[in-house]
């Protein structure tokens, strides 16, 4: 079975914790793209009341062009759900996010919900964090003293580059630096040091944030769900 009929699969599954009355926080990338779509159609069938907040520009158009309403996080009291992907879960589930850009606004959206849920294909569950590149968002000003800093560190940075060559930029006009770790032991000191580092807008390691990932496997999408073990 193709990657993308996982993610679609594992996106419809994970509509359905979606229910009427909801403020629902949706997220940003290729597996969130099928959950949007889901969610839709079943505020079309089943006449669902929900308000959407997004996490990037692109999903608040494709949110608004299926009829979903969608508000900025400071006009919502609370978001009761938000359902996201990820680009790497390890078993303790936690995991690094980022690969599209909005790693930022997604763990601002994060931190602000009740409850939060990833939505993966099994090509992104791992052991042990760090095979994905670690995104950085970072101040383009001073952004090559850091980039020297953390070579300094030993952490094998690097700019995202558009395909022309340019640096990547945040939907808030930010560059994106990757570190290229390959493994990942501590993820909580790791964060810990990122967080006091000067330029350094947010990091993509998500931690304690998540205790239901919904997978999609060959097999059909399965619930991992911290609480069960």
């Amino acid at each position: 079975m193709d990657q993308n009929k996982l993610k679609q699969e594992a996106a419809q599954k994970a509509a359905e914790f979606v229910e009427d009355g909801m403020t629902i926080g949706l997220g940003t990338g290729s597996t969130v793209y099928y959950l949007v779509e889901a969610i839709a159609q079943r505020v079309k069938e089943e006449h669902l009341n929900l308000t959407g907040v997004a996490t990037s520009v692109r999903t608040r158009k494709q949110a608004e062009s299926l009829g979903i309403p969608m508000k900025d996080l400071d006009e919502v009291a609370q978001i009761d759900l938000t359902i996201d992907g990820a680009d790497e879960v390890d078993k303790h589930f936690q995991g690094i996010k980022g690969g599209g850009r909005a790693h930022l606004i997604e763990k601002i959206v994060a931190i602000n919900s009740a409850r939060n849920i990833w939505i993966v294909d099994e090509t992104k569950l791992v052991d042990t964090l760090g095979k994905f590149p670690l995104p950085l968002e970072v101040i383009p000003f001073g952004s090559g003293k850091l980039l020297q800093r953390l070579k300094d560190e030993g952490l094998k940075p690097a700019y995202r580059l558009n395909d022309d060559g340019t640096k990547a930029l945040t939907d808030s006009k930010n560059y994106i630096i990757d570190l290229h770790l390959g493994r990942i032991e501590h993820p909580h000191l790791l964060a810990e040091w990122l967080n006091k580092q000067v330029g350094v807008v947010e990091h993509g390691l998500f931690l304690d944030l998540v205790k239901t990932v919904v997978v999609g496997t060959t097999h059909g999408p399965e619930i991992l769900d911290a609480h069960r073990g």
